[in-house]
Parts: C-alpha cells; structure tokens; sequence
C-alpha cells in the first residue's frame, strides 16, 4: 500500500528449484553411517566375492577303524545299529581318533608335502591372493595352518565313522589329496598293528626264552652230574641197592638163625659151625659195606639220589613252565591277530564336479546382518546419549 491508499502487491523473489544432484548429496549425508558401516563394506566384500575369489571344490570320504573281533559300543539310535555291523569299540575308537589327529598333524603334511604336491597345489597362479598359500616355501608352521584351513577331519564318538573334507582350487586337486590321506592313514594303522602285535607278544616271547635257557642249563647240569658220578639213573641204582642190601640182610638173619640152631645141638669149634658162623660174618661184613653205600659219605647212594632228584624236580618245573611260555605265547599271537585294526572306507573319495565354496550368498548375507545389527546398537546408543543430553 503506497501513500494515496492504493495497494500494490510485494515483489517476492522465486524459489530456487533445488538440482537432483544435490538431493542426493542430501540424502547421502544424512545416511552417511549407514552407507559406510553397512552398505560399503557390503558391496566391498560382494566385488571380492564374484569377482575376484576362486571357486574351491571339496572331496569327501568316510572311513571307520575297526578290529576283527572287536565288540559293538554302548550307543543308541543309529549310532547303535551301525556298531553291530562295523563292530567298533572302545580301542578302535581310541584308535580312529589317534588317525584323525595324524591327518591333521605335522607329519601327515611333511608326507604331502613331500609326496604330494601340497604347496605347487595351494600355490596356483590362477588362485586369488587372498585364498592361496602366498609362498612357494613356506614354514613347518605356516604350512600346518594354511593346511588345517583347507582340511577337516572330524570323528564322530556316536557312530564311529571320520569324515574327511578337502578343499582345492581344482577338482582333481581335492580328489587326490583325499586319497593320498585315505593311504596315509592306512599307513598308520598299519603301523599301529605292528607296535601293538610287537608290544603283545614281545613278553611272552622273553619269557619263553629265559625258560629255554634255563632249562638248557638244568639239563646240562643233569648230564654233568651223570658223567661224574658214573650213573645214568642214581634213582634206579638207589633202587637196586636197596634190593641188594634187603637180600642180604635176610640171609644174614637166616644165617645167624642157623648157627643159633647149631650152637645147641653141637660144639662151636666143630668144623660145620665154624663154617657157618664164617658164612655170618661174612654177610654182615656185606650188609655193612652196602649200607654204608646208601647213607655213608659225599658219595653214598643216599647224596647221589638227593642231588639228582633235586635237579629233575627243577628240569620237570622247567619243562612246565616252558609248555605254559609256549602257550601263552600262541595265545598272545592269536589275540594279537584278532584285534589288528582295519581302515575300513564306507564312502570313497568323490571327485568334485560343481564348486561349492566360497558361499558366497550365506557368507554375504551373514555379514550384512552383522554390520546392520553393529549399525543399529550404534545408532540406539546415540539416540540415548542425545535423548538424555536434551
């Protein structure tokens, strides 16, 4: 409205139109703790994952260690009913778990590493860098790591069975290693077969020898004993002896009983009683020598039969205990052969035909929930600190 009364209408200036360019610059910084913590490290990982990691294929196998004669274990479901057929039990679970940790372990990799290529196969050129073993000499050490990465071994105690996983960048390369550790622990059940045979019979074995040679000692002191006391058979010659002291021991007492009779029919000093008491003295002369060859002296009959049956008592010990070593002895090899371990394949290597890994979907999606849940704690955090800074 001017001074005479007449209203004019107010210039008004117009407005801006606002470029698209700069809504979106609005609407990326008004997300900008989104984009950078959910959505960036997202599409990051998604360009790494379908365009630059290396398809991995994975073999697997399945295998049991098992016993001959080995019962089945106290499991239920199916663990239970496999056991009766694959007979596993408390040693060849022990067993199967001792192969599971040497397919993971120093020595199964030195094995690979020499026998089988492992570095040349995880070392490809056409492998991503992230993936592949980045040395073509690497450690002991750095090996074993990158290995236990790229190889499962899992024992199940339920049914008994170890699953073997290998993954490679080629399928050739997964199906050859898991067969080379398929050998590898068949290898080591052998060796485990001849530590436990030797182990088992290596006692009895000691212990039949030390009564072989005993016994050899007892017969050679028999056989000296023979040849220095001019006997074959002390204990029959004791026999005989006592035999020939006994006979004339009893014509002595019919003598002395013939010249008691004599005595008091006719005169001592006739001729047919002097005969008669000569004959008396005669035979107690040889009733005293051959007593004192059974009893008298280091030589008598009586120390020979001592000496000689204590020997045969000790060769006759001998003998019985070596029968028992023998014994135990095949018995321990029996036992030995019933329980040699046995790696049994249940499922052969597959070769791969399709890679399966890296999944790359659940790998992604599981990161992208992560990071939106980190976004999301942060964002209520800061919501609580402004809300109480108000």
């Amino acid at each position: 409205m001017n001074m005479h009364g007449i209203m004019t209408p107010v210039a008004v200036e117009p407005r801006r139109r606002r470029v698209p360019v700069e809504d979106v610059i609005d609407w990326i910084r008004r997300r900008r703790m989104f984009l950078l913590i959910v959505v960036l490290p997202s599409l990051l990982l998604a360009g790494y994952l379908y365009l630059i990691a290396s398809d991995q294929y994975e073999s697997e196998a399945h295998f049991i260690v098992r016993s001959a004669d080995a019962a089945p274990a106290a499991v239920t479901g199916v663990g239970a009913a496999l056991s009766m057929v694959t007979g596993h039990g408390d040693a060849s679970h022990t067993e199967a778990m001792s192969v599971a940790d040497y397919l993971t372990s120093h020595d199964a990799v030195a094995e690979l590493r020499r026998g089988g290529r492992l570095v040349e196969r995880y070392n490809r050129a056409d492998a991503d860098f992230f993936s592949r073993l980045r040395q073509a000499d690497p450690t002991p050490e750095k090996l074993l790591k990158f290995y236990r990465k790229r190889v499962s071994v899992q024992f199940s105690t339920e049914t008994g069975i170890t699953t073997l996983k290998v993954h490679s960048f080629r399928p050739e390369d997964s199906y050859d290693l898991v067969r080379m550790l398929l050998r590898l622990g068949e290898q080591r059940v052998n060796i485990l077969n001849q530590r436990s045979y030797s182990d088992a019979i290596e006692t009895a074995q000691r212990q039949l020898a030390d009564t072989e040679t005993k016994l050899e000692q007892v017969q050679g002191r028999l056989t000296s004993f023979r040849q220095n006391r001019r006997d074959i058979d002390p204990q029959a010659s004791g026999q005989a002896q006592i035999g020939l002291v006994t006979n004339l021991t009893g014509q002595l007492s019919a003598a002395r009983a013939q010249l008691s009779a004599m005595g008091r029919m006719i005169a001592p000093s006739s001729p047919q009683y002097q005969a008669v008491a000569a004959r008396v003295r005669a035979l107690e002369a040889q009733v005293a020598g051959q007593s004192g060859r059974l009893t008298g002296g280091n030589r008598a009959i009586a120390t020979d039969i001592s000496g000689y049956e204590g020997l045969q008592l000790r060769q006759q010990f001998l003998a019985k205990r070596y029968e028992a070593a023998a014994s135990a002895l095949d018995r321990a090899r029996e036992q030995a052969l019933r329980q040699q371990l046995y790696l049994v394949r249940v499922v052969d290597a597959n070769r791969p035909v399709k890679a399966m890994f890296p999944e790359r979907a659940r790998i992604l999606g599981t990161v992208m929930i992560v990071l939106f849940l980190v976004y999301s704690i942060g964002w209520l955090l800061v919501a609580g600190v402004r809300e109480h800074a108000q």
